[in-house]
């Protein structure tokens, strides 16, 4: 057996004490019955998740917080068209990015480029909208 040189030996005993004990916790023959396959982790969606509001693209707008709000915006959109045609069925599939854009002025609470509404609010305005349209698909 090669003989590491000493230099090397405390290297490496220095890096196996500044590791967290976190790091040898969990190994492929520990209990947690090792290694799975990845579509064992994948978790079906519910069915309420089929109409949720996908996340807006990152090329939609340069900070998340813009984003938020679109998302938000859309979110609105489709619970006000619900409640409107009095229809439980989704309609997601009506609604795109660009409308909600478009849509914006309505929801602006300020000038500023960055913060043109308050996501809060819109977040707000949206729970409301779909918790009624919930209770009337629930009747």
């Amino acid at each position: 057996m090669m003989r590491l040189p000493r230099s090397i030996r405390s290297t490496v005993a220095a890096l196996l004490i500044a590791l967290p004990v976190s790091a040898f916790a969990e190994t492929p023959d520990s209990t947690s019955g090792g290694p799975k396959p990845f579509s064992s982790m994948a978790i079906t969606p519910d069915a309420g998740e089929a109409c949720r509001i996908p996340r807006p693209p990152v090329d939609l707008a340069e900070t998340a917080y813009l984003r938020n709000g679109y998302r938000a915006i859309l979110r609105i959109l489709v619970a006000e068209r619900q409640l409107e045609t009095e229809t439980c069925d989704c309609l997601l599939g009506e609604f795109t990015w660009d409308i909600a854009l478009a849509e914006l002025p309505r929801f602006r609470t300020s000038d500023n480029p960055r913060l043109p509404f308050k996501v809060l609010d819109l977040y707000a305005m949206a729970d409301a909208l779909e918790a009624e349209h919930a209770e009337g698909c629930a009747e």
